[in-house]
């Protein structure tokens, strides 16, 4: 496979799997904040099913946050070891400029992992403030009515 090839593959198979994750993060962030604001507590009576009921998509916001950085640093690994691959190839004249330009833009992966990481890492803790605050009202609720 040629070096271009596996450069696609780094710039339009990393960054595009954390663009797509990013999708994913923000549409189950709006999706749980829609839900929380329409949620009638009155109408569970068991807390487990009112925990279930809240906390779902929440360990892939989550998951998605912890994991985007080590995606990006693996687009960033791989795109290393091709700039290595390249100045290997170049045994006669090696640019420093070209050199530095390829390691660069090899960090530009990881970059866009934390891009990713960071909004949803807050997107998950603000959602599980509302989870808790939505089961303490719950709560509230059920000792009132005894």
């Amino acid at each position: 496979m040629p070096i271009e090839q596996l450069k696609d593959v780094v710039d339009y198979g990393i960054i595009g799997l954390l663009i797509f994750l990013s999708f994913i993060t923000v549409a189950y962030f709006i999706e749980r904040l829609l839900f929380y604001r329409s949620i009638d507590l009155s109408t569970y009576t068991h807390k487990l099913a009112l925990e279930i009921d809240l906390s779902k998509r929440l360990a892939t916001i989550a998951s998605i946050g912890t994991n985007a950085p080590y995606i990006g640093l693996l687009g960033t690994v791989i795109a290393i070891i091709l700039t290595f691959y390249i100045i290997g190839d170049q045994q006669d004249t090696i640019d420093p400029g070209e050199i530095m330009k390829h390691l660069a833009l090899a960090l530009k992966a990881t970059a866009a992992g934390l891009v990713v990481a960071i909004p949803a890492t807050v997107f998950y803790n603000a959602l599980l403030s509302k989870v808790d605050i939505l089961l303490s009202k719950w709560e509230i609720m059920q000792d009132e009515s005894k």
